[in-house]
Protein backbone atom coordinates (compact mmCIF):
# COMPACT_ATOMS: atom_id res chain seq x y z
CA UNK A 1 0.00 0.00 0.00
CA UNK A 2 2.76 2.30 0.58
CA UNK A 3 4.23 2.31 -2.94
CA UNK A 4 1.00 2.41 -4.45
CA UNK A 5 0.32 5.53 -2.05
CA UNK A 6 3.59 6.85 -3.47
CA UNK A 7 2.87 6.12 -6.50
CA UNK A 8 -0.63 8.08 -6.59
CA UNK A 9 1.05 11.12 -4.44
CA UNK A 10 3.73 11.40 -7.49
CA UNK A 11 0.95 11.33 -9.77
CA UNK A 12 -1.14 13.74 -8.22
CA UNK A 13 1.65 15.80 -7.83
CA UNK A 14 2.82 15.82 -11.35
CA UNK A 15 -1.50 17.27 -12.06
CA UNK A 16 -0.98 19.52 -9.86
CA UNK A 17 2.53 20.88 -11.28
CA UNK A 18 0.69 20.67 -14.82
CA UNK A 19 -2.29 22.29 -13.92
CA UNK A 20 -0.55 25.46 -12.14
CA UNK A 21 1.53 25.38 -15.30
CA UNK A 22 -1.95 25.44 -17.89
CA UNK A 23 -3.26 28.13 -15.32
CA UNK A 24 -0.47 30.05 -16.21
CA UNK A 25 -0.37 30.36 -19.50
CA UNK A 26 -4.16 30.83 -19.63
CA UNK A 27 -3.40 34.33 -17.16
CA UNK A 28 -0.63 35.25 -19.35
CA UNK A 29 -2.09 34.80 -22.76
CA UNK A 30 -4.78 36.63 -21.39
CA UNK A 31 -3.26 39.85 -20.25
CA UNK A 32 -1.21 39.65 -23.58
CA UNK A 33 -4.98 39.44 -25.80
CA UNK A 34 -6.52 42.48 -23.67
CA UNK A 35 -3.33 44.45 -24.62
CA UNK A 36 -3.75 43.86 -27.96
CA UNK A 37 -7.38 44.67 -27.79
CA UNK A 38 -6.88 48.09 -26.22
CA UNK A 39 -4.34 50.40 -23.97
CA UNK A 40 -2.37 49.11 -21.09
CA UNK A 41 -4.71 50.85 -18.55
CA UNK A 42 -7.13 48.37 -19.95
CA UNK A 43 -5.36 45.58 -18.72
CA UNK A 44 -7.25 45.36 -15.16
CA UNK A 45 -6.63 42.09 -12.78
CA UNK A 46 -10.22 41.65 -13.19
CA UNK A 47 -10.43 41.77 -17.27
CA UNK A 48 -7.88 39.20 -16.67
CA UNK A 49 -9.27 37.09 -14.35
CA UNK A 50 -12.42 37.37 -16.65
CA UNK A 51 -10.64 35.83 -19.52
CA UNK A 52 -8.33 33.62 -17.96
CA UNK A 53 -11.33 32.21 -16.15
CA UNK A 54 -9.25 32.39 -13.03
CA UNK A 55 -9.85 34.40 -9.66
CA UNK A 56 -8.46 37.91 -9.01
CA UNK A 57 -6.52 36.13 -6.18
CA UNK A 58 -4.85 33.55 -8.20
CA UNK A 59 -3.42 35.97 -10.34
CA UNK A 60 -2.07 37.93 -6.82
CA UNK A 61 -0.84 34.73 -5.60
CA UNK A 62 1.12 34.11 -8.62
CA UNK A 63 2.46 37.29 -10.38
CA UNK A 64 2.32 39.86 -7.12
CA UNK A 65 -0.65 41.99 -8.29
CA UNK A 66 -0.75 44.09 -11.58
CA UNK A 67 3.00 45.54 -12.38
CA UNK A 68 4.44 42.03 -11.61
CA UNK A 69 1.55 40.36 -13.80
CA UNK A 70 2.33 42.79 -16.69
CA UNK A 71 6.48 42.06 -16.37
CA UNK A 72 5.59 38.52 -15.98
CA UNK A 73 4.21 38.79 -19.32
CA UNK A 74 6.83 41.16 -21.01
CA UNK A 75 9.18 38.43 -19.68
CA UNK A 76 7.49 35.39 -21.10
CA UNK A 77 7.10 37.09 -24.41
CA UNK A 78 11.22 38.12 -24.60
CA UNK A 79 11.67 34.48 -23.75
CA UNK A 80 10.04 33.54 -26.74
CA UNK A 81 11.35 35.92 -29.43
CA UNK A 82 14.97 35.64 -28.25
CA UNK A 83 14.46 31.75 -28.84
CA UNK A 84 12.70 32.14 -32.19
CA UNK A 85 15.30 34.80 -32.89
CA UNK A 86 18.58 32.51 -31.93
CA UNK A 87 18.03 30.03 -34.02
CA UNK A 88 19.18 32.07 -36.87
CA UNK A 89 22.77 31.50 -37.33
CA UNK A 90 25.55 33.69 -37.99
CA UNK A 91 26.63 34.56 -41.38
CA UNK A 92 23.49 32.72 -43.25
CA UNK A 93 21.90 36.01 -44.79
CA UNK A 94 18.90 33.51 -46.22
CA UNK A 95 18.19 31.67 -43.01
CA UNK A 96 18.49 34.84 -41.19
CA UNK A 97 15.76 36.86 -43.94
CA UNK A 98 13.99 33.48 -43.41
CA UNK A 99 14.32 33.72 -39.23
CA UNK A 100 13.58 37.23 -39.22
CA UNK A 101 10.23 36.76 -41.71
CA UNK A 102 8.87 33.85 -39.73
CA UNK A 103 9.14 36.36 -36.18
CA UNK A 104 7.64 38.94 -37.65
CA UNK A 105 4.60 37.69 -39.32
CA UNK A 106 3.86 36.29 -36.14
CA UNK A 107 4.83 38.88 -33.81
CA UNK A 108 4.87 41.73 -35.36
CA UNK A 109 0.85 42.81 -34.49
CA UNK A 110 2.26 42.83 -30.61
CA UNK A 111 5.53 44.61 -31.33
CA UNK A 112 3.88 47.65 -33.48
CA UNK A 113 1.22 47.75 -30.84
CA UNK A 114 4.04 48.06 -28.49
CA UNK A 115 6.28 50.48 -30.40
CA UNK A 116 2.94 52.55 -30.63
CA UNK A 117 2.39 53.00 -26.94
CA UNK A 118 5.92 53.07 -25.50
CA UNK A 119 5.44 56.85 -24.82
CA UNK A 120 2.23 56.09 -22.57
CA UNK A 121 3.79 53.45 -20.08
CA UNK A 122 7.41 53.53 -18.27
CA UNK A 123 6.73 49.43 -18.07
CA UNK A 124 6.25 49.53 -22.07
CA UNK A 125 9.15 51.49 -22.93
CA UNK A 126 11.42 49.18 -20.51
CA UNK A 127 9.96 46.52 -22.69
CA UNK A 128 10.58 48.28 -25.88
CA UNK A 129 13.92 49.07 -24.88
CA UNK A 130 14.88 45.68 -24.18
CA UNK A 131 13.41 44.62 -27.42
CA UNK A 132 15.62 46.89 -29.60
CA UNK A 133 18.55 45.75 -27.85
CA UNK A 134 17.52 41.87 -28.34
CA UNK A 135 17.56 43.44 -32.36
CA UNK A 136 20.92 44.55 -32.23
CA UNK A 137 22.35 41.95 -30.45
CA UNK A 138 20.57 39.73 -32.93
CA UNK A 139 22.12 41.50 -36.21
CA UNK A 140 25.37 41.81 -34.54
CA UNK A 141 25.60 38.30 -34.67
CA UNK A 142 24.09 36.89 -37.55
CA UNK A 143 26.18 39.55 -39.74
CA UNK A 144 29.51 39.10 -37.24
CA UNK A 145 31.40 37.61 -40.69
CA UNK A 146 30.32 40.89 -42.49
CA UNK A 147 31.57 43.11 -39.45
CA UNK A 148 34.36 41.64 -38.31
CA UNK A 149 36.85 43.79 -40.81
CA UNK A 150 35.60 46.58 -39.43
CA UNK A 151 35.90 46.41 -35.75
CA UNK A 152 36.77 48.82 -33.59
CA UNK A 153 36.34 51.65 -37.16
CA UNK A 154 33.68 54.26 -36.65
CA UNK A 155 32.59 51.83 -40.17
CA UNK A 156 31.47 48.68 -37.60
CA UNK A 157 29.05 50.95 -36.13
CA UNK A 158 27.60 52.53 -39.21
CA UNK A 159 27.55 49.06 -40.87
CA UNK A 160 25.48 47.47 -37.85
CA UNK A 161 23.07 50.00 -37.69
CA UNK A 162 22.55 49.68 -41.41
CA UNK A 163 21.68 46.06 -40.55
CA UNK A 164 19.60 47.32 -37.59
CA UNK A 165 17.41 49.40 -39.98
CA UNK A 166 16.62 47.21 -42.60
CA UNK A 167 15.86 44.30 -40.02
CA UNK A 168 13.95 46.44 -38.00
CA UNK A 169 9.95 45.47 -38.20
CA UNK A 170 9.09 48.92 -39.50
CA UNK A 171 11.20 48.12 -42.37
CA UNK A 172 8.77 44.52 -42.60
CA UNK A 173 5.64 46.78 -42.23
CA UNK A 174 6.91 48.96 -45.13
CA UNK A 175 7.28 46.31 -46.79
CA UNK A 176 4.79 43.70 -46.49
CA UNK A 177 1.82 46.27 -44.83
CA UNK A 178 2.19 49.38 -46.48
CA UNK A 179 3.39 47.99 -50.02
CA UNK A 180 0.85 45.27 -49.51
CA UNK A 181 4.48 42.58 -50.94
CA UNK A 182 3.33 39.19 -50.24
CA UNK A 183 6.20 37.19 -47.78
CA UNK A 184 8.10 36.05 -50.78
CA UNK A 185 8.76 39.36 -51.96
CA UNK A 186 9.34 40.84 -48.69
CA UNK A 187 12.13 38.13 -48.63
CA UNK A 188 13.29 39.06 -52.18
CA UNK A 189 13.45 42.76 -50.88
CA UNK A 190 15.78 42.37 -47.89
CA UNK A 191 18.08 40.34 -50.23
CA UNK A 192 18.20 42.85 -52.78
CA UNK A 193 18.76 45.58 -49.86
CA UNK A 194 21.20 43.62 -47.91
CA UNK A 195 23.20 42.22 -50.88
CA UNK A 196 25.38 44.80 -51.16
CA UNK A 197 26.79 44.72 -47.21
CA UNK A 198 27.24 40.98 -46.98
CA UNK A 199 28.97 40.50 -50.46
CA UNK A 200 31.48 37.45 -50.14
CA UNK A 201 34.80 39.01 -51.47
Amino acid sequence: MKVGGAKTRAYDSRKRASAAAQTGYRILQATEDLFMAGPLADVTLNAVAERAGVTVQTIIRRFGGRDGLIRATAESAAARVSAQRNAAPSGDVQAAVENLLDHYETTAPLALKLLADEHSSADLAAITGAARQLHRQWCGRVFAPFLEAMAGTPDHDRRLAQFVALCDVYTWKLLRLDAGLSRDQVAHSLFEMLEPFTRRP
